[in-house]
């Protein structure tokens, strides 16, 4: 195939005749490659083709790509890795320098039954911890709670106090692993915990490293785990990015997460949109605080679903990159190169696993795996294989964990940045992804913004309107789903062992709350409570005050209703 000569390739100090010369062979070059195509394109058209659709996530592919293409893309877009605008990486050295942090996401039962499993995950070579919470802990109950029968400990680790969270990480030293915790409506109190869990291990908060995900506006949106109304939750957040600049310097204090939208049956440029969105409404409430951009912007940091579609999900991350940073620079002001710097972590998309043929489930996550490397992610969990039907088993996690660490050490992934950058498809994927994005930016804008699209429903219908196309294209058999509507065989029963969690874990928990509350100081506690109710009333940063309840052994729903009896509750308007 004919090959584009660059117009640079002439010299700066070169005659006019030979730039000119060098225009017009490029242009001859450009008629022949035109040529080149059309001749092909007969070639397809004559021939047969399967009855499938040849989509993305969203629309129909070329067949073949070629520098007509992808001669969008500059070579100032592109760029180097570690230079702005960070389309090939934010690192220098890539993965030569420092691979990927292998994080498992886990919790379930009880915080010693954690606590146990994430030992045996870093005994196995897991270099970061990832809390994974029940769902009263999501939603800021206590195990005793009568809203919390039946779900304590079930999909998630119960933690309903400081005394839960000393035990999740007794003998562990908080000054010497990362720790992400996926919790967003009651975010800052779970992160509270933690800080005041480290300083009985006599760790100084400054020390801590990890993330908490914090990423209320896609609660809203798409998971629905929330607790306060829009507003006073944005507070809470801005609270944190300013109290924690100065005191948990090295902590991520916000994961913006398109995971959660992506999953709810979004596009991968819906994914990208709606999550930066999320972003720079995060950085313009920093900035409307009074903080300076530099001072917070570093800590945010990015959490991205890896889907089926190989190509796209390895040019959406590119493209989320380039689009932040030049966002950033441009639109915020950022000085900075770290706040220009976009890090994510990336997480196998549990939406493609199926219950159908679950061993079918490594496979898929071996190739997602290797699309967030080939991305450039770095953080990265892989789903096991059983995480549709239950929590996963030591077993299937461990073999989880075994995939990054064949993808790591044995594909030779890591040796080259970048490696597919340059690839017709890839850049012209990347572009085409930017430019989407950048049109759903101004849609958002025409509604009010992204808390005014909340409001009114409509990021949600289009998610909606989304989730219900893919799923015609499978019913449709459009979209072929292995095992599911092709390939399907007649299944005696799972082959699989599964994990089950004890209903003793409730009773214990509940015995635990109980004699916590006994040996608790009780006058402490209402004291405590008592200031962080009337400091919400106030335009205060609430953090010194949930920090304080957190030291005094208040509990998660005593926090939680505090805040409450100022801020009220959220209630989801009806918007279909």
């Amino acid at each position: 195939m004919t090959k584009l000569k660059s117009p640079g390739s002439a010299s700066k100090t070169g005659s006019h005749s030979e730039l000119i010369e060098t225009i017009e062979e490029q242009s001859a070059e450009l008629r022949l490659l035109r040529k080149e195509v059309a001749e092909w394109r007969k070639k397809y058209e004559k021939g047969e083709l399967r009855d499938i659709g040849f989509n993305n996530s969203e629309k129909e592919l070329q067949p073949v790509y070629t520098p007509l293409d992808a001669a969008e893309t500059s070579a100032q877009a592109l760029g180097m890795p570690g230079v702005y605008p960070y389309t090939r990486g934010v690192h220098a050295t890539g993965y030569r320098g420092r691979l990927w942090t292998m994080r498992q996401f886990a919790g379930f039962g009880s915080a010693r039954d954690t606590n146990e499993r994430y030992k045996f995950l870093l005994d196995h070579g897991q270099t970061g911890l990832s809390v994974a919470f029940d769902f009263p802990t999501l939603m800021g109950y206590d195990s005793d709670h009568p809203r919390s029968e039946g779900e304590v400990g079930k999909c998630g680790v119960a933690i309903s106090s400081l005394a839960d969270m000393e035990v999740l990480f007794d003998g562990i030293p908080l000054d010497q692993v990362s720790t992400s915790m996926t919790i967003n409506g009651p975010a800052v109190i779970l992160y509270c915990f933690y800080i005041a869990a480290a300083e009985k291990q006599g760790v100084d908060s400054r020390e801590l490293r990890g993330t908490i995900q914090n990423d209320i506006l896609k609660e809203y949106m798409a998971q629905h785990a929330w607790v306060y109304p829009i507003e006073p939750a944005l507070r809470l957040i801005v609270d944190c990015f300013e109290w924690s600049a100065e005191h948990v310097p090295q902590w991520n204090t916000i994961s913006i997460s398109g995971y959660h939208i992506r999953e709810a049956g979004a596009t991968a440029a819906q994914e990208l949109a709606f999550t930066l969105a999320d972003g720079f409404t995060y950085v313009e409430r920093g900035i409307a605080r009074g903080l300076n951009v530099d001072t917070f912007a570093p800590r945010l940091s990015f959490f991205w679903d890896i889907h089926n579609d190989f190509f796209e999900e390895i040019a959406k991350l590119r493209a989320a990159r380039r689009i932040w940073g030049r966002h950033m620079k441009e639109r915020y002001g950022a000085k900075d190169p770290r706040s220009l710097m976009m890090r994510f972590h990336s997480q196998t998309a549990g939406v493609t696993l199926t219950a159908q043929q679950p061993m079918n489930n490594v496979v898929r996550v071996a190739y997602q795996a290797m699309a967030a490397a080939l991305g450039g992610t770095q953080s990265l969990h892989t789903n096991s294989m059983d995480e549709t039907l239950a929590l996963p088993t030591e077993d299937a996690v461990r073999l989880a964990l075994r995939t990054q660490q064949i993808l790591a050490y044995e594909t030779g992934i890591p040796n080259v940045i970048d490696p597919l950058g340059g690839s017709y498809y890839v850049e012209t994927l990347t572009t085409e992804l930017e430019r989407e994005a950048e049109s759903l930016f101004e849609q958002i804008e025409k509604v009010g913004g992204v808390v005014r699209g909340l409001e009114t429903g409509w990021l949600q219908r289009r998610i909606n309107e989304s989730a219900a196309r893919q799923q015609w294209e499978i019913e449709q058999r459009r979209r072929v789903i292995v095992g599911v509507n092709e390939f399907v065989t007649d299944e005696a029963g799972l082959a699989i062992e599964l994990l089950k969690v004890a209903d003793e874990t409730e009773r214990e928990q509940k015995a635990r709350m109980a004699e916590l509350r006994r040996r608790r100081d009780a006058d402490l506690v209402e004291k405590r409570l008592a200031a962080l109710r009337e400091a919400a009333k106030t335009p205060q940063n609430l953090m010194p005050y949930i920090l304080d309840c957190a030291r005094a052994y208040c509990t998660l729903y005593e926090i939680r209703a505090a805040m409450e009896s100022v801020f009220g509750a959220y209630r989801e308007p009806v918007f279909f």
